[in-house]
């Protein structure tokens, strides 16, 4: 039988930080810290073999970070088996957790690969990787939207007015603002303002059509126009889903989904005494954004009532799609309204609804709609 070394990388922008460990004797065979240089960790692997014999098998693993898939393809193309870990699965000790640095990171890798404490990440295809980073940019450019809207509500109150209407960012809203009876310099920088929100707008509507036109692509049209059957669920939200996961039958379940996008509430139970915590906001944070706001929209209205647009978006699907999708929804409306006469917060019922609604794109996605 071959050795296994398992190798961990602590990765950055400039250095990688490296530690073979072997399970069997739970030594550490070597450490290194080199250069963010694939090539000076293939010299690193073939040293390892010169000592312990050219059939030594070399598991490689690093945790996911800010230098994406970049690692694990060029690992690879020269035949080293390797998995990205997903930092909030790994084991940690207490002690790890006090004192961090590169080298201790390296370690902590290698230990986890080689007793399986983890859970890697899925690696997308090329198509659903650039797809992922056009939705990433077009999330970027709605927090900077955001931020720009904070810049001028807080611009506003400090000159001293308040908008007295019903709703903000609406066109009355923004009439108001070009109106506001201020001159000069603080003019000139509202108009400022303006201009980077509109810009903004334009930027965010058109990426939104960029991905309207890549939904209808073979390779994800009939997902797409599923998931979209769901109220509340446009073609923004269902392929920041579809595309980021890419794969939904790695998952064994639907409760395995929802607990992946960290949905579920976390436990902290001793004895007979059960606590149950807030979710554990684990595992992928775009998504799990995506439909906390497909579920804002999904509690409005009432239970059994199909707006024009989603009947729009059923037209032409199969019937047990159409079926799925309202009996999930249905079920969903009356589940917030629950939450809500109980006297449990908005908030609070909107989450517990996201997970449920997790659950039901799972089961849309892998076929399971009988």
């Amino acid at each position: 039988m071959n050795s296994i070394i398992y190798l961990g990388m602590d990765v950055h922008k400039e250095t990688y930080n490296l530690c073979a460990y072997n399970n069997e004797t739970g030594e550490i065979c070597g450490e290194t810290k080199c250069k963010a240089d694939i090539k000076l960790v293939i010299k690193f692997i073939e040293n390892l073999k010169k000592t312990y014999g050219e059939d030594l098998v070399v598991k490689a693993g690093y945790e996911a970070g800010c230098l994406g898939y970049v690692p694990y393809h060029q690992l690879t193309k020269y035949g080293i088996d390797c998995d990205i870990l997903a930092p909030t699965t790994m084991a940690r000790s207490s002690k790890e957790k006090l004192n961090k640095n590169d080298k201790l990171d390296a370690r902590n890798i290698a230990t986890n690969l080689a007793n399986g404490t983890y859970k890697s990440v899925y690696v997308p295809n090329d198509e659903d990787l650039a797809v992922k980073e056009y939705i990433r940019m077009l999330d970027d450019t709605k927090i900077a939207r955001k931020k720009v809207k904070q810049h001028i509500n807080a611009f506003v109150l400090r000159q001293g007015y308040k908008y007295e209407g019903k709703s903000k960012w609406t066109i009355a809203h923004l009439e108001w603002l070009k109106t506001l009876p201020i001159i000069g310099l603080l003019r000139e920088t509202l108009d400022e303002y303006l201009s980077q929100y509109d810009d903004l707008c334009n930027r965010i509507d058109r990426y939104g059509d960029k991905l309207i036109e890549l939904s209808h692509e073979e390779s994800y049209e009939q997902s797409i126009s599923h998931l979209r059957c769901f109220k509340g669920i446009d073609t923004t939200a269902a392929m920041t889903v579809h595309v980021e996961i890419s794969d939904f039958t790695r998952f064994l379940n639907a409760c395995a989904f929802a607990s992946y996008l960290g949905l579920t509430p976390g436990e902290s139970s001793s004895g007979s005494k059960t606590t149950y915590l807030s979710i554990t906001k684990q595992g992928n944070t775009t998504v799990r954004n995506a439909l906390v706001e497909s579920a804002q929209a999904l509690v409005k209205g009432r239970p059994g009532i199909k707006s024009k647009a989603v009947k729009a978006r059923q037209k032409g699907q199969d019937i047990k799609v159409i079926d799925y999708a309202d009996k999930a929804v249905d079920r969903l409306q009356r589940k917030y309204r629950k939450l809500i006469n109980r006297g449990v917060h908005h908030n609070k019922a909107v989450v517990a609804v996201a997970r449920e609604l997790a659950c039901f794109i799972w089961g849309m996605e892998t076929g399971r709609i009988n």
